[in-house]
């Protein structure tokens, strides 16, 4: 089987490597030539190319699933965008042959703000920020383009997993008026994600949307002290912290239910909440 995989990063890689070890022929685009190289030596199939840039993508290779997990690369681009509204246009602009499955990951940023409420595929999108509502308008444009009968759009919580703890370099440093004891922590072990990912592309479920979430949410508070006792460091003095912004990413307060997921799939997390999935992060040497 065929797969292409555009934005071959943090997730997109390991769901690469793991297509690779089924046998399947995985093509990867990158705009890197040493990412390029790499990526070959591990079995992959460059494809040097850049989403923005529509002549770059013009004659992709044909494949029966499609994985868009494009990030932001802010040292490169200044609008979010561009890259994942205008990025996806011009991606489908350059698909010739229509693959059986394209799984676009958009962010559980999409709702926004529901005072600490459980949500789920059904509540009201309204993203505060603009990562959120390019996420919201790349849904929109799949869902309205040719290949919406192909399409299944993944709403991820807070990606985390080994070299990616969130906010443990402001704990490590002690920087406490930065972090906020308000509200809800949604998150996915990355390895979680990629297994959930492969699951659904092995059953082609396609016109669906789903919440990505280990679905036991922390209150920040709660997430922030367990990674400073992992790290050896006292209680975080929460008098000194600063009130979330409504705008920011600590103030858009939800809980997010994975149980769509769940029906689908049952029970695929190895990591089913924050403790034991940060200290396999907080341990790992990957």
């Amino acid at each position: 089987m065929n797969r292409l995989v555009l934005g071959c990063g943090y997730l997109g890689s390991r769901v690469a490597r793991s297509w690779l070890s089924d046998g399947d022929n995985v093509y990867a685009v990158t705009r890197c030539p040493d990412n390029a190289r790499r990526m070959k030596q591990e079995g992959m199939i460059p494809v040097i190319a850049d989403i923005t840039e529509a002549d770059s993508v013009k004659q992709l290779p044909h494949a029966d699933t499609i994985l868009f997990s494009v990030g932001m690369d802010r040292k490169k681009y200044d609008s979010v965008h561009s890259v994942y509204v205008d990025g996806l246009k011009n991606v489908l602009s350059g698909i010739s042959m229509a693959p059986s499955q394209l799984i676009y990951i958009s962010s559980t940023g999409v709702y926004g703000n529901f005072d600490g409420a459980w949500i789920d595929e059904n509540s009201p999108t309204d993203p505060a920020r603009e990562g959120g509502k390019a996420c919201l308008a790349a849904e929109k444009l799949l869902q309205s383009s040719r290949f919406a009968a192909q399409s299944t759009i993944l709403r991820f919580a807070g990606i985390y997993g080994p070299k990616r703890v969130p906010t443990k370099a402001l704990i490590q440093s002690q920087q406490w008026k930065k972090i906020s004891a308000d509200g809800f922590l949604n998150l996915i072990h990355v390895d979680d994600g990629a297994n959930i990912i492969q699951k659904l592309s092995d059953q082609g479920i396609v016109q669906e949307t789903f919440n990505v979430s280990d679905g036991n949410p922390p209150k920040r508070k709660q997430y922030y002290q367990f990674v400073a006792e992992q790290l050896g460091l006292t209680e975080i003095p929460w008098k000194e912290t600063k009130s979330a912004n409504g705008n920011s990413r600590s103030g858009s307060n939800k809980r997010v239910s994975n149980k769509k997921l769940v029906r689908q799939l049952g029970d695929v997390f190895r990591y089913e909440n924050f403790q034991s999935g940060l200290q396999q992060a907080l341990a790992s040497t990957e």
